[in-house]
């Protein structure tokens, strides 16, 4: 696991060397344990490495045999043993036991298509000095970051923003247009990128650049479904089980200490479950997160399974006063603004991790393959409201409106508001805002008159509707899982889980994306995934009696965190501070008097606004990081 940085230069630049170890420095955090660096010419590359595997000779860049060929990479390739063996089959020569160097004769024997070969959570860059070509490419499901600028002067590339920033070529200025995208979707949807003049290499695709030219962009896979019908059920279950097992086990490979994270849900019980079955005759680590408030507290869950699996188990404790105290820390932690509640605790928890081992697995993905989010039985609601009549509709959304406003996110009266707000919408648009996010004119009426005449052109839904629009043959369910796939999943979750963890130096592995069981799951029946009223029925059914059948049987939870309690308690002098109406009126970015309407509703109790008040102090945190002293009036 590393971070990886480097550019192109168009035109000459006066001392790349400098330039490309004050890039690399700024990803110390990914990598504490080894630097490495190459400048040849226009390209140069710089890593910081986490080491995990092949920790004597893995050291980065790693070049060829007469050092044409040049790779960094951030993550990991978990088939590079058998891809050694072929490519040693076909003459090429080995000087480590590095993961990373199966990209280096992979590329020269492939060429680009070198990626379909490559298994795992990834982001790599190749540098040919005989070709005067730098490949750069994503892992299929987006678990490894990678930013952008391609400028007139220079390509330049990174894990983080932070990365690109010290390049003379990079600007360093708000898009106003993706401020109005983080509102809209709580997160910054790729390709875009919160500053202007950068983006996001897109999951499942690579780029190609040579001095001079320009960046080539292609998609080398994507996320596909062919349902196949004729095995039964049963046999789903056994061949998903098979499978679950055969990725925890790729994932297993560390030359250094691995534990799990456990939360006490179904995805992360049945990774701890089959990952200590697998390492038997050794005591799994595993590690918890827990809420001082006990309706968010899982952890009576997570004991049950390390209980059960005989783990050496470890609980974190998070309060408002550790939000408190890392809030201050949370732009800098982020690198790009981010909504998810789960990030600081999620941080918290890896540092808990890193003091006894530097690899994790994780759940990550099982909600969005097999559908086990409240959304997907949203969706099923709302189709079947919109068979009734117009009038009944009305009158249902009517006396909803009529409810008395809650305080608490969760309650039903919340619960059934969002579900009639966002009903009007177009399915992927109202998942959307079941997911998180204002509408279009929610937004407007928070922004200033300055921002919203800059984002006055921006159709902020165009993107996700055109991607679920532009699927071959799918139906309404295996729309819904592409989407929370390629947006909830790689824009939001994935994107927290790398910021909080590599802050820390830890590694975390997802073994729900591995490739072969992605695609397993895109062959299944959606109709086995949410049967009914159901979530994850096929795998439920797959874990019986491997996981207790009280984490089996209960009620979808969510990695929920109590924000609107704490915003209302010792969150509220910084919710007050931050948002401030002169502070918001100096900054000239936000309407003072919505923002503090707002805050006066929530603190009082008539509303919950938890997540667009926590959205807004994740950006001026963020702001405050990056962009300090600027104002927008």
């Amino acid at each position: 696991m590393c971070g990886v940085t480097g550019f192109v230069s168009h035109r000459g630049l006066a001392d790349p060397r400098a330039t490309i170890e004050r890039m690399t420095a700024t990803l110390v955090h990914r990598g504490p344990d080894d630097q490495g660096i190459h400048v040849d010419g226009p390209a140069a590359l710089g890593v910081r490495r986490l080491c995990v595997i092949d920790l004597d000779t893995g050291h980065q860049p790693v070049s060829n045999e007469d050092g044409t060929v040049w790779v960094v990479q951030n993550g990991e390739i978990y088939n590079f043993g058998a891809l050694r063996d072929r490519l040693q089959r076909l003459g090429h020569v080995f000087r480590t036991r590095s993961d990373t160097e199966v990209i280096v004769h992979a590329w020269e024997e492939y060429g680009e298509d070198c990626v379909a070969h490559l298994d795992g959570m990834f982001v790599l860059a190749v540098w040919d000095s005989r070709q005067r070509t730098l490949l750069l490419a994503r892992d299929r499901m987006g678990e490894k970051p990678l930013y952008y600028h391609a400028g007139h002067e220079a390509f330049v590339f990174g894990s983080e923003l932070r990365a690109l920033l010290p390049h003379p070529a990079v600007p360093r200025r708000l898009d106003l247009t993706s401020l109005a995208r983080y509102l809209d979707f709580e997160y910054v949807p790729a390709p875009h990128a919160i500053l202007a003049g950068v983006e996001k290499l897109p999951p499942g695709h690579v780029l190609t650049i040579s001095p001079g030219g320009k960046p080539h962009l292609a998609r080398y896979w994507d996320l596909a479904f062919a349902p196949d019908r004729s095995p039964s059920e049963r046999e789903w279950q056994e061949a998903l089980l098979h499978q679950l097992e055969a990725s925890i086990q790729s994932q297993l490979v560390s030359d250094v200490p691995l534990g799990l994270f456990l939360s006490g849900g179904v995805d992360s019980s049945a990774i701890v479950a089959l990952a200590s079955r697998a390492l038997t005759g050794r005591r799994v680590k595993t590690f918890s997160l827990g809420f001082p408030e006990a309706s968010y507290d899982e952890r009576p869950f997570a004991r049950a399974v390390a209980a059960r699996c005989g783990t050496a188990h470890t609980e974190v404790d998070f309060s408002a006063a550790d939000a408190v105290t890392l809030l201050e820390r949370a732009g800098d932690l982020l690198d790009e603004p981010l909504v998810d509640g789960s990030f600081l605790p999620l941080y918290r928890l890896s540092q808990a991790a890193r003091r006894e081992v530097t690899v994790v697995l994780s759940g990550d993905g099982g909600d969005e393959l097999f559908c086990g989010y409240p959304t997907f039985q949203a969706d099923r609601a709302a189709r079947l409201v919109q068979r009734l009549p117009r009038a009944v509709q009305t009158a249902a959304a009517r006396a909803v409106s009529r409810l008395k406003p809650s305080p608490r996110y969760g309650s039903v009266e919340s619960l059934l508001k969002r579900f009639f707000r966002a009903l009007p919408y177009p399915p992927e648009i109202r998942t959307q805002l079941l997911l998180g996010g204002l509408t279009p004119p929610e937004r407007t009426a928070l922004l200033s008159p300055a921002a919203r005449a800059a984002c006055e052109s921006l159709q902020p839904y165009e993107e996700l509707t055109a991607s679920v629009a532009g699927l071959p043959g799918v139906g309404p369910l295996e729309a819904l899982i592409y989407q929370h796939c390629k947006y909830y999943l790689a824009d939001q979750n994935l994107v927290a889980v790398d910021r909080a963890s590599m802050a820390c130096g830890l590694e975390v592995r997802a073994p729900f994306l591995d490739r072969p069981l992605v695609e397993l799951a895109g062959r299944m029946p959606s109709s086995l995934k949410l049967k009914g009223w159901t979530t994850k029925h096929v795998l439920k059914e797959a874990l019986r009696g491997q996981v207790p059948d009280m984490v089996l049987k209960r009620r979808k939870q969510g990695f929920g965190v109590p924000l609107g309690v704490w915003m209302r308690g010792p969150l509220r002098e910084a919710l007050e501070a931050r948002l401030a109406p002169g502070r918001v009126a100096r900054l000239g970015l936000f309407d003072p008097a919505t923002t503090q309407r707002l805050i006066t509703e929530h603190v009082s109790g008539a509303r919950d606004h938890q997540k667009i008040l926590w959205s807004l102090l994740m950006f001026d945190a963020w702001r405050e990081h990056y962009l300090p002293g600027e104002r927008w009036t």
